[in-house]
């Protein structure tokens, strides 16, 4: 039997599956056909949402810590930027193309306020309701209908809107009913029972931030690792978006079919991700799945082929399954359980800042250097992020030898 707030967790997370793949997943297609953004605007989509967190995600952590009860402001955060979808709506009512870009990236930009603190909230929340025993079974069968809920509805949406790529109308209603989904959030939310989250205290909640988390060295390398991997997987965001768009010639529907080719696969394999990581340990079998998030830039530029980018955007959800299952378990295992608020909100704060810099430097490489050569380099740097994390494993495992030795 299921508990309660886990069924909760999972309702919410069905809501915002949906609300963010009605919005988020056509974002760019919108501002290529509808608004007319530039290669740079285009990036700016990407980049913009990581340098509000980046500013916000301090203050948001203070906020939630100094709140009396964190999930109402969770609830009302996720309220007030799903709400901005209504603004996204009546952006094409302004009087040029330029105008309404820069308009529709301001609008991003802001949402991205909200959503900081509702996702600092939300990482503290779900880890203090989980028991460690059942983190690895949760994420997984989590992840695993969350990934079916956003196949089907992007399926429906790729068919539905298959001939409608330049229609802003059929833009606006899929973003009216992004909002639709969003107050579900703002619901399930509410309904967690807060009483099973664990706070750290009275000490954590006076003070901003405590470095001597930084005296754990297995978390200090974690970090190291993670922000390497993860600046040669944003690297490619936008470029992905540019190439599928504007040289493979992507509509609405094919953007769909390479989400659900994706999701499709993470909904088959996040099963054996769990399965391999019970046995051989996260950080281990984390390694493999980077190994195979670096060969997806490189294999995209080899075709501009409609079928042949959805076979790879399908094989590439296999490791982007292991990738979103175990990096986020990773974070909790590499995190001192005293300090987790912390910690989590220092990896936020740096993963902000290079989720922010890496999809500039990728147009800014795409302007150098062309994009496939843009495209073998984020390759290259999340071949780098894999071995940083194989030596943070060997690190850890000698670790762990001497420990046992002394004992």
């Amino acid at each position: 039997m299921r508990p309660y707030n886990e069924k909760i967790s999972i309702y919410h997370g069905m809501a915002s599956t949906i609300a963010l793949n009605f919005s988020n997943n056509f974002f760019p297609i919108f501002a290529i056909t509808i608004l007319g953004a530039t290669n740079y605007q285009v990036g700016l989509i990407s980049s913009l949402p990581p340098l509000m967190a980046l500013l916000m995600t301090i203050p948001a952590a203070i906020l939630l810590n100094r709140a009396s009860t964190q999930k109402k402001l969770v609830a009302m955060s996720v309220l007030l930027a799903r709400l901005m979808f209504l603004l996204i709506v009546l952006v094409v009512y302004l009087p040029s193309n330029s105008l309404q870009s820069w308009a529709f990236l301001g609008i991003i930009a802001f949402i991205s306020v909200p959503n900081t603190i509702a996702n600092v909230g939300w990482q503290t929340l779900i880890s203090g309701m989980i028991d460690e025993s059942r983190r690895g079974q949760f994420f997984s069968d989590r992840n695993r209908l969350l990934t079916l809920v956003g196949l089907i509805s992007t399926l429906l949406i790729g068919v539905l809107m298959r001939d409608a790529t330049e229609s802003v109308i059929a833009y606006q209603v899929l973003f009216v009913l992004a909002l639709g989904f969003g107050l579900l959030e703002v619901f399930f939310i509410l309904r967690q029972d807060e009483d099973v989250v664990e706070t750290t205290g009275e000490q954590i909640k006076k003070k901003s931030m405590d470095w001597s988390i930084f005296k754990y060295s297995s978390y200090v390398w974690f970090l190291v690792a993670a922000l390497l991997f993860n600046f040669g997987w944003q690297m490619a965001w936008g470029l992905f978006n540019i190439y599928n768009v504007r040289i493979a010639g992507a509509t609405i529907f094919w953007i769909s079919m390479f989400s659900v080719g994706s999701m499709l696969m993470q909904f088959l394999t996040f099963p054996l991700w769990k399965k391999w990581a019970d046995k051989y340990s996260n950080m281990q079998v984390f390694i493999w799945s980077a190994i195979g998030m670096a060969t997806t830039p490189f294999l995209t530029v080899l075709s501009t082929n409609l079928y042949y980018l959805t076979l790879i955007q399908t094989t590439s959800g296999f490791f982007l399954s292991g990738t979103v299952l175990l990096l986020f378990n990773l974070l909790l295992e590499q995190s001192p359980e005293r300090y987790r608020t912390y910690c989590i909100t220092t990896y936020n704060v740096l993963l902000a800042f290079v989720a922010f810099i890496a999809p500039q430097i990728g147009i800014w490489s795409l302007d150098l250097i062309g994009m496939n050569s843009s495209m073998y380099i984020s390759s290259g740097l999340r071949l780098l992020g894999a071995g940083a994390f194989l030596y943070v494993f060997l690190l850890n495992r000698r670790s762990q030898s001497k420990k046992e030795k002394h004992a």
